[in-house]
Formats: C-alpha cells, structure tokens, sequence
C-alpha cells in the first residue's frame, strides 16, 4: 500500500498544483467570481487530502490493522466525490452536481475518523 498512496498522493498534489493553476490562469475570466471560489474550494480540499494520503503513505505501516488502508481510500473516494463535484459544478453550472459534494464530505470525515482511531489503537 505504501507505494500505492505514494503515487495517488503524489498524483493529486501534481493535479491540484496544475488545476489551481488552471483556475488562475484560464478561468479568471470565463467564470463568475462565485464560480470561481468553488472551483478554488475543490483544489483547496484536493491539495490537503493528497498531502493526508502522502502521510498515510508514510506512517500506515507503523500503525495496526487495516485502518490506515481504508483511511487513504477513504481520503481518496472523498476527493473524487468532493472535488470533482466542485469542479464539474462550477465550470458546467449544473447546480444539481452540488449534491454529491456532501458525500465527499463524509467520505473525508470517515477518513480522518479512522485515522485518528488507528492513531489511538498504535
């Protein structure tokens, strides 16, 4: 697994660097200043889960069970959900495609809750 989140790690960290760069350069203009927060909001969330799956890259082996594992998939399905929704919200404006952000959401806080358990558990 550690090579695994490694390289989806790595892969969402060049991905959020490159789509905020995206937002920035190309978007400015072609989209509402509303629009465009949430796009910025994807890349936010996007870049800070990337990091979460590089750490659980490089403590998971130390921690027990299968928890850091699901953690990283978890953190993985939530920036899909998440970010993708935001994304695709803001540059379609099917606002419709707000409602699978939430999911996201949970996808990430079950992430982070089961980290934080296999952190307590060693």
């Amino acid at each position: 697994m550690i090579r695994l989140f490694l390289f989806l790690g790595s892969i969402n960290m060049f991905l959020s660097v490159a789509l905020g760069a995206f937002g920035a350069h190309q978007l400015k203009g072609r989209l509402s200043p509303g629009m465009l927060e949430i796009y910025q909001t994807g890349v936010h969330y996007q870049m800070i889960h990337g990091l979460a799956i590089l750490f659980i890259a490089l403590v998971g082996e130390k921690l027990s069970g299968t928890l850091p594992t699901w953690s990283g998939w978890l953190m993985q399905i939530g920036i899909i959900l998440f970010s993708g929704s935001l994304y695709a919200l803001s540059t379609s404006g099917i606002r419709v495609l707000g409602a699978i952000t939430p999911i996201g959401g949970v996808a990430f806080l079950a992430g982070w809750a089961l980290l934080a358990i296999a952190a307590f558990k060693g």
